[in-house]
């Protein structure tokens, strides 16, 4: 860890030492009136974020490491981050956008956003002494984390819910972790906070109710996202960014990211953020002028899993609102078929949930909120394999043919389907 660092609350600003015991519950001053979680504090004298002047020769979201809290030497590192942008101009037309970029966070290690959370947080952990990490999650961060505990030569717990993606559940136990299932999903936290208490275990999500985000240290690695994507760009801004969110880890990264560029001059505007959500915990705040998110009602289990979440928090909201960002709920009926879309147009197939932000893309672009002649850059959080056993029931079995000629009769009888360019 870098002399000098520490946190300070999101809400409040209270100042509190590095060695603060993060029992997920943020903030000791705001956690019986207002919960907020803290983030990492940084000296005056730390240097801030300089666009295309990165350590280039690490090949990883450490060749910023000069801005984050540890140094690159101490990083549990998978070669994490550096994921690629892509322009997708059939995709953008179909949403009705001037310019769609997709940042493909399916490329990291594990598959998903969560290893620039884990890369950090499990740093963190190693850095403290801990033996045991551990998380509450339905799919991603749990793989993530037994990945980076698995380098980092620690024992890793995931607790889970019944009903959890097969595939990520799948992953998670190939990459050695304990995954211990609940058929409640609140006895998830009950049992890490115990964990936490009488074990001694790092726990990297939240595990108390009003949440109010993981740990801080792994919420560092998301300020990457931002610093990628100015440089990919050359030090364009794009006017909006588009993710899925669930309790606001990634939306409040981000911003801190562009926030830190424009802060020190770096850059000479910021983007507007929007978030995909399953339920609408976050629209129903910003329409009522909340100052935390609501728990909202369940009509339907969302297929979008990883952001099912029925109540948000502080740090999303308070991203929101200082980005002059929109929350967009977004229900289960065009999902697979923009999955299928995506995939088949542009070759980038991802979870569902990495589908809720061109759902929210096209609802604003329809309400002409987001304009044709704006640049919109969509975050998809994973790929399309962690959540398959969800996504695949739409697809008709296929027919098996016994030769070539068979199989040429049932395309020409439209068994197999036209072979033809896509639009």
């Amino acid at each position: 860890m870098k002399p000098g660092v520490g946190y300070r609350c999101q809400r409040c600003g209270t100042p509190y030492p590095l060695d603060l015991p993060i029992d997920s519950r943020g903030c000791p001053a705001c956690a019986a009136t207002l919960p907020a979680n803290l983030r990492v504090a940084y000296p005056d004298s730390f240097p801030g974020p300089a666009l295309f002047s990165a350590a280039a020769g690490l090949p990883s979201l450490w060749r910023y490491g000069a801005w984050l809290p540890f140094e690159p030497a101490e990083a549990v590192s998978l070669g994490e981050g550096l994921t690629p942008i892509i322009a997708a101009e059939k995709m953008a037309a179909r949403l009705g956008v001037g310019r769609l970029l997709l940042k493909d966070e399916s490329r990291n290690p594990t598959g998903s956003h969560k290893d620039r959370f884990s890369t950090l947080a499990v740093t963190a952990a190693r850095a403290c002494g801990a033996h045991v990490v551990a998380s509450a999650s339905s799919g991603n961060a749990g793989a993530s984390l037994a990945a980076y505990a698995g380098r980092a030569g620690l024992a890793c717990v995931v607790a889970t819910f019944a009903g959890a993606s097969g595939p990520m559940l799948g992953q998670i136990r190939k990459l050695g972790a304990r995954v211990v299932p609940f058929a409640r999903k609140a006895d998830r936290w009950r049992f890490l906070a115990q964990g936490a208490q009488e074990q001694g275990w790092f726990v990297t999500s939240p595990f108390r109710a009003p949440v109010v985000g993981s740990h801080p240290l792994g919420l560092e690695g998301y300020k990457t996202l931002a610093w990628e994507v100015v440089e990919q760009l050359h030090g364009e801004i794009p006017d909006w960014c588009v993710l899925p969110v669930c309790y606001g880890d990634a939306l409040a990264g981000l911003w801190w990211g562009f926030q830190s560029l424009y802060d020190r001059g770096r850059i000479d505007r910021l983007p507007r953020l929007v978030a995909a959500e399953a339920h609408g915990s976050l629209a129903k705040a910003l329409a009522k002028g909340s100052a935390l998110p609501p728990e909202v009602e369940v009509s339907c289990e969302s297929l979008a899993v990883s952001i099912g979440a029925t109540r948000s928090s502080f740090q999303a909201l308070q991203a929101l609102r200082a980005s002059r960002g929109l929350a967009v709920p977004v229900g289960n009926a065009e999902l697979i078929a923009l999955q299928e879309e995506l995939a088949a147009r542009e070759g980038a197939f991802v979870e569902l949930a990495s589908v809720t932000p061109l759902a929210a893309i096209a609802e604003l672009s329809r309400d002409g909120v987001i304009r044709k002649c704006d640049s919109v850059v969509a975050i998809l959080t994973a790929g399309g394999l962690k959540d398959l056993d969800r996504s695949s029931g739409a697809l008709a079995p296929l027919p098996t043919f016994a030769s070539p000629e068979e199989a040429w009769a049932g395309i020409r009888h439209g068994q197999a389907g036209p072979i033809a360019a896509r639009a």
